[in-house]
């Protein structure tokens, strides 16, 4: 009865240990050199998947959400999580356990997928882009979500804005932070105020779908979407399926990775 006893007391210590984080291993990769032969998250059809499946020995293990990767890092179930700069701040920020590695893994240019044929729509937003770039607004979006202004100044139409072009659906993932998450049932982030202003300028409706981020260029590319905003790379392979607009911003490839 009493070697019984101290059975189920150590089990229940183990479990306690496990739960705590304790089980854990510890965080062997301070640099980029030390992805070789790692188990590296990522989200499913991203740069971040692309990027990592070239990493010598590594196992790459695909994810349908960043978080999802995120949490799988914290668990132990993998050794780093590779994804884009601003959500990895968002996810940093929101579990004091992880770290983003100083070293950037890869500087890329976000832009607005549209169908292959689609050139006039193309030539439509980068003027827009271009306009709001150079009369402040898209700073002023991005400073909205980045930096130590953010919340000061969000977009607002213009009162009176004509809307007579119809509507321009937009296929997102709202996973990905500051650029698109939901606030309760509301979809927000730059992406979102970005092209809001883009159909102001033009004259359109805007309206969002929500959608797993690797069914985004197929939307595009079969005209079930308009155009695909959701910090997305311009890559040689998706130039294949989809025409890109000009830059609207850059951002970085980062590793995370659990502090001890």
């Amino acid at each position: 009865m009493f070697k019984k006893l101290i059975s189920v007391c150590a089990a229940a210590a183990l479990s306690a240990a496990l739960f705590t984080g304790c089980g854990v291993p510890e965080n062997t990769v301070h640099s980029i050199d030390d992805l070789k032969g790692k188990t590296i998250g990522v989200q499913l059809g991203t740069t971040g998947d692309i990027y990592a499946e070239d990493v010598e020995d590594a196992k790459v293990e695909k994810y349908n959400k960043g978080a999802d990767a995120v949490q799988a890092l914290k668990q132990g179930k993998i050794d780093a999580v590779l994804i884009d700069s601003e959500p990895a701040k968002v996810f940093v920020k929101e579990n004091d356990d992880l770290e983003i590695l100083d070293e950037p893994f890869a500087k890329e240019d976000y832009a607005i997928a549209m169908k292959l044929d689609n050139t006039s729509l193309q030539a439509d937003i980068n003027k827009a882009l271009s306009d709001l770039k150079a009369d402040g607004t898209l700073d002023k979006i991005i400073k909205n979500y980045i930096g130590s202004d953010t919340g000061n100044s969000p977009y607002k139409s213009p009162e009176g804005v004509d809307r007579s072009k119809g509507t321009i659906v937009m296929a997102t993932n709202a996973e990905f932070p500051p650029y698109e998450s939901k606030d309760g049932d509301k979809i927000v982030g730059i992406d979102v105020d970005m092209m809001t202003a883009v159909c102001d300028k033009l004259g359109y409706e805007l309206r969002i779908d929500d959608m797993a981020f690797d069914s985004i260029i197929s939307a595009v590319s079969s005209g079930k979407a308009d155009v695909g905003v959701a910090g997305l790379t311009v890559t040689e392979d998706r130039k294949k399926n989809v025409l890109f607009s000009d830059s609207y911003t850059t951002s970085n490839q980062v590793i995370i990775v659990r502090k001890k």
